[in-house]
């Protein structure tokens, strides 16, 4: 059997009780690793914390590979550990699929995701988000152009926009950098963004979350990773209020 499990936010001890106990009577422990990852742990900690031998998956491993251990899965308990909830990734259901044409029994314990969580730190109305994007570095002299088209789309709608910041091995993006990208976007195209929200460090014990134009939010030190940005639509007086009150719109 393969299982989904999500480990949250932060930490090894954002697990569940239920995907806790799923881990340790897994044969195998795999541990996604690119979609998003735990900054506020180590692997080690982890193994400890788990008491099993945790091995680590790449994006070559679970999309150009997987078949290496979904075949474990079709005569042992395999566990497959990703930050966040498993199912929020397009990549993981995906990954379901070519179990289940495989003839593997899948099950899902969620964990708390990135998704919620903004919408607790920020005040933002859950019902009022469009579609989200991914914001990835430069390369070379291309730039990713859909992040502002998705975000436009979403403005004329009033609806806000979840914008995932790129996670490389050696770096990840960070809001301010994050901003400028879409700021330079936004006036190739004659936009105007108003607003912005950052969040860094949700599930942490000191998240960090800050509102306001670019300029404020280009001054602002958002600490260690993982950074997460918004761009609101129109605010509802209470989500003003909320930015206000713990964002220092």
């Amino acid at each position: 059997m393969l299982t989904f499990i999500g480990l949250g936010l932060f930490d090894e001890n954002d697990v569940s009780v239920k995907g806790l106990e799923q881990i340790r009577r897994a044969d195998y422990v795999f541990l996604e690793c690119y979609t998003s990852v735990l900054t506020g742990t180590t692997i080690e900690r982890m193994e400890e914390f788990f008491g099993k031998e945790v091995k680590t998956l790449g994006r070559d491993d679970v999309e150009g590979h997987p078949e290496d251990f979904l075949r474990l899965a079709q005569d042992s308990d395999v566990a497959f550990l990703t930050a966040g909830d498993p199912m929020v990734s397009t990549t993981h259901i995906d990954l379901r699929i070519r179990a289940a044409d495989m003839g593997i029994r899948t099950a899902v314990v969620h964990g708390a995701s990135i998704v919620s969580a903004v919408c607790g730190l920020t005040g933002l109305q859950n019902y009022r988000f469009g579609k989200s994007c991914s914001l990835p570095f430069p390369y070379g002299k291309w730039a990713p152009k859909t992040p502002v088209e998705v975000i436009e789309h979403n403005m004329a709608e009033n609806l806000h926009t979840l914008v995932y910041l790129d996670i490389q091995p050696e770096r990840y993006m960070r809001v301010p950098e994050a901003v400028g990208f879409l700021e330079e976007m936004a006036a190739e195209r004659g936009l105007s963004i108003p607003v912005y929200v950052g969040v860094a460090r949700a599930g942490s014990a000191e998240p960090m979350v800050a509102a306001g134009t670019a300029g404020d939010l280009a001054k602002v030190d958002f600490g260690d990773p993982l950074h997460i940005l918004v761009v609101p639509a129109e605010l509802h007086h209470m989500e003003r209020e909320y930015l206000e009150t713990f964002a220092g719109l």
